[in-house]
């Protein structure tokens, strides 16, 4: 076993939870969700946390989980339409939300890693999400604020990891897993497979082992359907 590698998520994420922390969550919908990882903070009971993820899975499962068992005080989000408990408590005021448009979230989790502080841009001028907010004109043109984001802690999922934390996504799992990746302290990532140093193609790596500070095989996994849409059957009918 590797130097990163770790025999289970709770043992990846010993020494790096506590209350009142911010993650940063790979995935998208349960896409490329760190499910072990999700899951040992669960069990860990972990509270008020704030969570930069693109939305807080479904419920009962991902990031959905942890608002099943209210440790989440507040959510950094850009699409929450597909999970109930997440609306129920939004609209209770249990639960505390940022909404931020889908490539803004991308870009602040990318300066986050890339140490810029915040950067201007078009997307949300004049709507809910300028609210607060510095405004700014460039050429004639009003642009808003947004602040990078860099967390204690990031959790993505991956495909293929070498013992050195050299990582491959496969297809759209890659989605956020990669910004959120640099956009923290310390970086967990739980994969499907490890192979040994030199396996991978140095031309295929999608996220440098540098960026990995602990690593977890994951698998096996029960690949999930957000949603299965189907059409009614046709019989057969004969020419008249």
């Amino acid at each position: 076993m590797g130097k990163k590698q770790y025999p289970d998520a709770a043992a990846a994420l010993e020494g790096l939870l506590f209350d009142g922390m911010q993650i940063c969550a790979g995935g998208f919908g349960l896409c490329g969700i760190p499910e072990r990882l999700i899951d040992a903070i669960r069990d860990a009971g972990t509270k008020d946390l704030t969570i930069a993820s693109n939305n807080a899975g479904i419920d009962g499962e991902g990031l959905g989980k942890l608002l099943r068992t209210k440790q989440v005080k507040k959510m950094i989000s850009s699409y929450v339409g597909e999970n109930k408990e997440f609306e129920r408590q939004y609209l209770a005021g249990e639960l505390e939300v940022e909404f931020c448009p889908q490539g803004t979230l991308a870009e602040r989790c990318r300066a986050g890693g890339a140490g810029i502080p915040g950067f201007y841009t078009k997307t949300g001028v004049g709507t809910l999400v300028a609210e607060g907010k510095e405004v700014k004109s460039f050429d004639g043109q009003e642009y808003i604020l947004e602040r990078g984001i860099f967390a204690d802690l990031a959790i993505i999922k991956g495909w293929k990891a070498d013992e050195s934390g050299n990582l491959i996504f496969r297809k759209t799992a890659r989605n956020f897993n990669q910004p959120m990746a640099t956009a923290a302290k310390i970086c967990v990532a739980e994969v499907e497979e490890i192979v040994p140093v030199g396996s991978l193609d140095p031309d295929a790596i999608h996220l440098p082992g540098i960026y990995v500070k602990r690593l977890v095989l994951g698998a096996p996994y029960d690949k999930k359907i957000e949603f299965r849409t189907t059409r009614p059957r046709q019989e057969n009918v004969s020419p008249a």
